[in-house]
């Protein structure tokens, strides 16, 4: 087979699995986060193999912890977060309204002499509709990720099929691993077998590491907005582990929610505000040196702004399904891209002589 019927090939299968992913979207759901979930937990299992305990019962007992915990969390956890967050939703508008007439209040000399008196109204209603249209927009994509999401509401996808399937997968995880094995072309078996190990370092990487980051900065915002008294600290300290997922994006989040609320609640009290302003900088001080660099590594690979666009194309096409697909795919993509240009700068194409070949990085770590 030549190099162009065989990227034909890849990019037709590419392109039957996009369409299939869009027209089952709405009930691949509970399957792929059952993969998910499998894949997270295989180390673990391995490791109570080790022990003497066999896959079946290792499986067994990690499924169990698991669907115990997550059912304490959706009776514990989830209703709090719900209720506070409304609340927060809620009370919003009188806070950007507080704001504003703080910001009057107390630039109201600065603002005539720059733009004049009629400038001040202008002002209080640009940013009372710039903020109806960030809480509109805000509501329609979380409405677009609920109608393309409906299974993650069921309430049978989420405590029945999603661990009945991971178990199955966890319990089967080895052998499906040496069956797709088998399956490669032989004469490309270690360049494959390469870039599958620097996909999974990428995804593992990323996805267990950035998690722990994620719940060590959720707790430490929520309990130090929490211990400084600052209203809805607990929920939006948790928001901001949250979307620490994303780089950056958490700690912006939470830093201006937190700091407007903290504005209207403690004003004129500075030291309150600044003590929330404190924790974030503290936060964000640990996490870029100490707890990104020893949980998450440099080696993933995962661009903030690339994950960015990943997480939310994904999330706009196929729902939750596309937010559960982002990371693996951006991973994947960006491990394939690295080896597609070593192998295009090692080419005769780009040196203009003989071709160099290049063993991909896991290969080489192996």
């Amino acid at each position: 087979m030549t190099i162009q019927r065989q990227i034909a090939f890849w990019i037709a299968a590419l392109v039957v699995t996009v369409i299939l992913l869009f027209a089952l979207r709405t009930i691949l759901l509970p399957f792929v986060a059952g993969f998910a979930l499998a894949y997270l937990l295989d180390p673990l299992a391995d490791r109570l193999q080790r022990v003497g305990i066999g896959r079946l019962g290792a499986s067994l007992v990690i499924l169990i912890l698991f669907v115990l915990f997550f059912i304490l969390t959706l009776v514990v956890l989830i209703p709090f977060g719900a209720q506070q967050l409304g609340a927060l939703v809620e009370r919003l508008p009188s806070y950007v309204a507080r704001l504003q007439q703080l910001a009057v209040e107390q630039g109201g000399p600065l603002i005539e002499r720059l733009g004049g008196r009629t400038a001040l109204p202008q002002m209080q209603t640009s940013v009372g509709n710039l903020v109806s249209q960030g809480i509109a927009w805000l509501g329609a994509f979380l409405q677009s990720l609920w109608s393309g999401g409906q299974a993650l509401l069921s309430i049978f996808s989420l405590l029945v099929v999603t661990p009945v399937v991971a178990f199955y997968m966890l319990v089967d995880w080895d052998r499906m691993v040496r069956t797709v094995d088998s399956w490669l072309p032989m004469k490309h078996r270690e360049t494959v077998r390469a870039i599958a190990r620097d996909i999974d370092h990428a995804i593992a990487g990323f996805v267990r590491g950035q998690a722990m980051v994620c719940i060590i900065l959720g707790t430490f915002y929520a309990v130090g907005l929490s211990m400084i008294g600052l209203n809805f600290g607990a929920v939006i300290g948790m928001t901001s582990g949250i979307l620490s997922f994303i780089p950056y994006v958490g700690s912006l989040t939470g830093l201006i929610l937190s700091m407007g609320v903290a504005i209207v609640q403690f004003w004129p009290d500075w030291t309150m505000i600044l003590a929330t302003l404190g924790i974030f900088v503290f936060g964000q001080f640990v996490e870029g040196n100490i707890l990104s660099p020893k949980l998450v590594g440099d080696s993933v690979g995962l661009h903030p702004v690339w994950l960015m666009f990943a997480l939310l194309a994904f999330g706009s096409l196929f729902g939750f399904v596309g937010l559960l697909l982002a990371v693996p795919l951006a991973a994947a993509i960006g491990v394939i891209a690295r080896f597609a240009l070593g192998q295009y700068l090692a080419s005769p194409l780009y040196r203009g002589g003989e071709p160099v070949i290049l063993i991909p990085r896991a290969d080489a770590d192996a």
